[in-house]
């Protein structure tokens, strides 16, 4: 084959309001083949999306070049089709007028009916011929941005650019697109650039995957070839062999490059012996339900928290709409379960419910013999998205739960409980940087603090890793592992990510798809603690429980109906 494209010494600088000059790019070498599928996978922040901006003409680059077919980018053209992580469309116009502003623009020498052929092939292409009419609002996040890649294929570009198009998306709709991307690759025989942090999604779909090193002056590290046979399945490859080790090699390369970023840290001073108050203690108990007592006649010290026959109804147009059924799961003291399944099945329904925060609607929820039905500090939350105060400091951001629980502490105490938790966080050095100005990856630590510093009953976890690229997870990842390992507090999180699920988990409790959720299969991880990402890839039992969770979710990808069938 030959080069398509070619990427020689690209440097890219930037300079900051104070005037100080920040390398992004510091001299990027690839040559690319033409038909060639090539991931770029790195750190948040290492310029991932300067370097496909600078191939696609965005933006110039400071020095160096990128020469495509022998003759050097000057700006953006019709031969390279860009896809954004964010879809841009205009809502009030329908998918074919979408797409079609795109070909009117680049193709105006073709004729009418040539043009409307040619968005209907793109539109029919991404799967959305059933919808050519519907507008935006009237779309899922998967269906825009299908939209999104049949407007860049419908410039017939020589080059599909690709900038983390996916990350936004839950995994069940991310790994229908993975297969779309996968179709066209194979219909289009395009050459293709996906920029992702998703280490097995660039194994799934790439011919090399080049690992960009760390900010600043990222460079490309290493490139991996790619040689696994295509097709690629999901399932399949997890028992291959040779993915196995090549998963490995990049992982573990990964790693080498992020050691030197915070990772779980020492406390400068010591937890203080003080126990936080009952806040609910002197109100008025609640009876227990008849049912649940009786169900706990036996194996009480087991029963620290359960879910009892809970339902989860919501009003909707077309009447009572069930979204969680019969959801039965006993947990003892100190047990740490992941709760996954595809978007929709009601994890997060549950999680909520537990916390207090969402009424139930049938059924209870116990916790130390109490019944669960309000929200409060011994249940402790931590989100998706960091909800800190910016205009206060990770310490006092910390500070406001702790002062709460422990009033009757002294003020040096108080302190120290905080100052303890930052420190085992990886932020001993941030506690009074403001959360306005903190990374999401720091901000989320702080959120991981404040929950472990009110020592809670209950430690709930609804995806607090979701919107952070892969290699910031795995670094919280250790983070939480470090310090559940150290308190042993009750825990559930919910997440998308398999691997997230096995390496936390003592059990993974999968859901079937709503409405109508409830537990489908719970699986026992029988793997030593403490756990060692690099040690688990070595253990083949955790492909074992790998490949079941897989195999679950698959069964499970096209809802209850599909099942039956």
């Amino acid at each position: 084959m030959a080069t398509i494209l070619s990427l020689q010494g690209v440097t890219k600088d930037y300079i900051g309001k104070s005037g100080e000059v920040s390398r992004v790019l510091g001299g990027v070498d690839l040559d690319v083949e033409d038909g060639e599928f090539i991931a770029i996978l790195g750190f948040s922040g290492a310029g991932k999306t300067t370097l496909i901006s600078a191939i696609a003409g965005l933006i110039e680059p400071d020095a160096g070049a990128i020469m495509l077919r022998g003759e050097q980018v000057k700006g953006p053209g019709k031969d390279r089709g860009l896809v954004f992580q964010s879809y841009s469309l205009f809502p009030w116009l329908s998918v074919e007028k979408n797409v079609a502003l795109a070909v009117d623009a680049v193709h105006a020498e073709r004729s009418k009916a040539e043009r409307a052929a040619l968005v209907r092939q793109k539109v029919e292409l991404v799967g959305l011929g059933h919808a050519m009419d519907r507008k935006p609002s009237q779309l899922s996040g998967g269906m825009r941005q299908r939209v999104a890649v049949a407007r860049a294929l419908a410039m017939e570009p020589e080059i599909l650019l690709l900038d983390e198009p996916l990350s936004a998306l839950d995994a069940l709709t991310r790994a229908k697109l993975q297969d779309e991307i996968e179709r066209i690759r194979k219909e289009e025989r395009r050459t293709i650039i996906l920029v992702t942090n998703d280490v097995d999604e660039a194994l799934l779909l790439a011919d090399r995957v080049a690992v960009l090193t760390p900010a600043p002056a990222a460079t490309i590290g290493r490139l991996f070839t790619v040689d696994v046979p295509r097709p690629r399945d999901r399932e399949a490859v997890n028992d291959d062999a040779h993915f196995q080790a090549l998963r490995k090699d990049i992982v573990e390369y990964l790693g080498a490059l992020n050691e030197r970023g915070a990772g779980a840290g020492e406390a400068a001073v010591a937890l203080p012996v003080v126990a936080p108050i009952d806040l609910f203690a002197g109100r008025q108990e609640i009876e227990l339900p008849a049912a649940y007592v009786a169900a706990g006649s036996s194996a009480v010290e087991r029963r620290y928290l359960e879910f009892f026959r809970l339902h989860k109804v919501y009003p909707s147009p077309k009447g009572p709409l069930t979204v969680v059924e019969d959801f039965n799961l006993l947990m003892g003291k100190g047990e740490f379960v992941s709760l996954i399944g595809h978007s929709g099945c009601g994890k997060s329904t549950v999680l909520t419910m537990a916390a207090g925060l969402n009424a139930i609607s049938a059924g209870g929820i116990v916790l130390d013999n109490r019944e669960i039905d309000a929200a409060g500090p011994d249940k402790a939350v931590v989100f998706q998205a960091p909800s800190l105060m910016p205009w206060l400091t990770a310490r006092q951001n910390v500070a406001l739960g702790v002062e709460r629980v422990y009033p009757h502490a002294s003020k040096a105490e108080r302190r120290d409980i905080v100052d303890y938790y930052l420190g085992r966080v990886g932020l001993g050095g941030a506690m009074d940087k403001m959360a306005a100005e903190m990374s999401n990856g720091m901000r989320q630590r702080v959120g991981i603090a404040r929950a472990f510093a009110l020592s809670p009953r209950l430690l709930l976890l609804d995806e607090p890793f979701g919107m952070l690229d892969s290699l910031t997870r795995w670094d919280l990842q250790d983070v939480l592992v470090e310090t559940w390992n150290r308190t042993k507090v009750t825990a559930i999180m919910v997440t998308h990510d398999v691997d997230e699920a096995i390496l936390l988990a003592d059990r993974v409790v999968m859901m079937t798809n709503g409405p109508n959720a409830t537990i489908g299969k719970v699986l026992k991880v029988d793997l030593p603690r403490p756990r060692d990402r690099k040690a688990l890839l070595d253990d083949p039992k955790f492909y074992q429980y790998r490949q079941e969770v897989l195999h679950f979710l698959a069964e499970y990808d096209h809802g209850p109906a599909a099942k039956a069938a």
